[in-house]
């Protein structure tokens, strides 16, 4: 198959779509994005790299960043995070305090807001400093030491972040924090502002295609805690729309408000793209086509 040829008809074929949705703007510096940008890239398990268009542009990875830190903490704590975070999709927006109330502070999977910040608790916990153990992972993973926070968008993030602020404060206030709650902002905005290429992002996330193998060939994850995240990607991973994205692309993956889908073919390759115009799920209009596109011209996907 030739891959580099298919990801790059299939560039060609969803850029226009740049035009439609809206850049994310609640946070102000992601609201200067252009919406022109589009890259995609394929990172096999084995090694190859293929990509085409912005591929190689940094960009806010946001939300994303919760599979890493997720990964991380189970790969210090095996899976006790689950006593104090569900893995049910939430059916509200991420960032809404209403099932939050309702299940008396926790919070329903890990990649809506308020469950990330339970998992960036523990993560602070065990490392002292959650945002630098993401960052430290990233750079290993992707090979690119040059990965790094995006100081403007945190700083952004931080000034416009009173509703993940009243969240932590209610988690806290059910003793879901260990830890306080400045503390926990800090390191989850930091760890949603590192920037990274779609090249980086697709290299970072490779284990997940190798049942939790790292770069360097030792195990990171178990084969089980692999699985275990792809499978809270595809249920959990893009927001409210993980039922329709499953259905499209039928692959696990999560999305970030900056833009970005990383997605996983397990046991061959990890595919990551970049379109900051949104829908209204707050996922990447261009990037759900292409990745819609490249399953069915591949065949491959988890169904």
């Amino acid at each position: 198959m030739d891959i580099q040829g298919t990801v790059e008809e299939i560039v060609a074929l969803v850029s226009p779509l740049s035009g439609e949705g809206k850049v994310a703007s609640y946070i102000p510096s992601l609201g200067k994005v252009s919406a022109d940008n589009f890259g995609m890239c394929v990172a096999m398990a084995d090694g190859a790299v293929y990509g085409a268009g912005d591929w190689q542009k940094p960009f806010s990875i946001q939300s994303i960043s919760k599979v890493f830190s997720l990964a991380l903490v189970m790969s210090y704590d095996y899976d006790s995070i689950w006593t104090r975070v569900s893995r049910e999709p939430s059916g509200t927006p991420f960032n809404s305090m209403v099932q939050l109330e309702a299940d008396k502070g926790i919070p329903r999977n890990p990649f809506i807001n308020a469950g990330a910040l339970v998992v960036t608790d523990r993560l602070l916990s065990l490392t002292g400093d959650a945002a630098a153990a993401v960052g430290g992972l990233l750079r290993k993973e992707s090979g690119n030491p040059s990965v790094d926070i995006d100081a403007v968008v945190a700083a952004s993030e931080a000034e416009h972040g009173h509703r993940n602020a009243a969240m932590a404060h209610f988690m806290a206030s059910y003793g879901n924090l260990e830890n306080p709650v400045e503390l926990v902002l800090e390191n989850y905005f930091n760890q949603c502002a590192l920037e990274m290429s779609c090249e980086d992002l697709a290299k970072a996330s490779r284990f997940l295609s190798r049942d939790g193998v790292s770069v360097d060939g030792a195990p990171f994850l178990s084969p089980n805690q692999s699985k275990r995240v792809n499978t809270v990607m595809l249920t959990c991973g893009t927001y409210d729309a993980a039922g329709e994205f499953a259905y499209r692309v039928g692959l696990p993956g999560k999305s970030g408000v900056g833009g970005g889908i990383m997605a996983i073919v397990p046991g061959r390759c990890a595919v990551t793209v970049w379109g900051p115009s949104l829908d209204t799920n707050g996922n990447s209009l261009a990037g759900t086509a292409a990745l819609s596109e490249f399953t069915t011209r591949t065949g491959w996907s988890i169904f």
